[in-house]
């Protein structure tokens, strides 16, 4: 084992403390309250997993990664590092973190006060006394994030061992795509889309309208002209935009003119807002489709415009909940 690995994250840490503890060579045992646990699948088979491209794992990285241990403190790569770009998974690949969200801490771990929406599930320690970070997509250990210590104005610290992450410089050509879809009520939209295989991230919100920042208030008394919609970040080398609209017109019905089940009003309707002509293509491709299959779609076509996130609480909502969608269900179109 590395002498730049140990077995669990620490939390907040005073630097003089730290200096002390690598001073003599000891690392406090308070720190060590949550055994290594093992990942839900090896190294092995999330790289047969065909939903995702997996990286190899040196055993370093696999130590940490899959199996939860932790670099010891000011010795990853990343720890200093606050060049202009996008902290990605080591495992699979997906961006998590930008650099805006970085900060020092002095902990001896990288910082960040916020994540890319959708990349980082956040899950109970089971003494649940911290809260764990994974990648949303592949499930890779990444550290623990802690509130209220006023580091920032977010109030957050993601502490997040460098080991977990790869770094692309500003400017790097990104080969992810957008889509957003609009189908009900976004809680189960997003439900289907989190894990569909090419999804990287996924982020609830409102879009269509015309006011500014609109909260879900405003939304839902018709005073903003919004939608509610979700906005897919796709890798299109592992999937197309045409599986995920056929996804989408499987998930929800789009012969519902005024809302989703028993959600009804202008924020539940059916729509596609789409980024490009080849979008708008794909999409009317698969109306046609539908309708000659005796389905009345009512599906609308819209330009795509400023996507505003919803709250925090309605992201990855059923995932925080544990609950299953009440008005989505998977219905086999095409």
């Amino acid at each position: 084992m590395s002498k730049n690995i140990i077995h669990t994250d620490c939390g907040k840490m005073n630097s003089w403390l730290v200096f002390m503890f690598i001073f003599v060579g000891y690392i406090n045992t308070s720190c060590q309250n949550t055994p290594v646990i093992s990942h839900k699948k090896t190294h092995h088979q999330l790289k047969n997993d065909k939903t995702m491209k997996m990286n190899s794992l040196n055993s370093e990285e696999q130590f940490v990664i899959l199996n939860k241990g932790t670099e010891r403190p000011f010795t990853g790569q990343y720890t200093n590092h606050f060049e202009k770009g996008v902290y990605a998974c080591k495992q699979c690949s997906t961006p998590l973190y930008v650099s805006d969200s970085k900060f020092h801490s002095g902990c001896g771990w990288p910082s960040f006060d916020d994540e890319i929406k959708g990349a980082v599930k956040k899950t109970l320690d089971a003494d649940g006394k911290r809260t764990e970070i994974t990648c949303a997509s592949c499930g890779g250990h990444l550290g623990h994030v802690f509130y209220g210590e006023g580091f920032t104005e977010k109030n957050t610290r993601h502490c997040v061992n460098s080991i977990s992450m790869v770094f692309f410089p500003e400017g790097t050509k990104v080969e992810y795509e957008k889509a957003v879809f609009a189908g009900g009520c976004f809680w189960g939209v997003e439900y289907y889309f989190q894990h569909a295989k090419g999804v990287k991230s996924t982020q609830v919100g409102y879009t269509g309208g015309f006011k500014n920042n609109p909260s879900y208030k405003e939304v839902c008394g018709h005073q903003t002209g919004h939608i509610e919609a979700l906005e897919v970040t796709f890798d299109p080398s592992q999937t197309t935009y045409e599986e995920l609209a056929k996804l989408f017109f499987e998930i929800h019905d789009p012969t519902q003119a005024n809302g989703q089940g028993n959600d009804i009003g202008p924020q539940y309707l059916s729509a596609i807002f789409y980024v490009d002509d080849k979008q708008k293509e794909t999409a009317s491709k698969l109306i046609n489709i539908l309708n000659n299959k005796g389905y009345k779609v009512v599906t609308l076509l819209k330009k795509a415009e400023h996507f505003w996130p919803a709250e925090e609480y309605h992201q990855q909502y059923y995932e925080k909940t544990g609950g299953t969608p009440y008005c989505h269900k998977r219905v086999h179109r095409f």
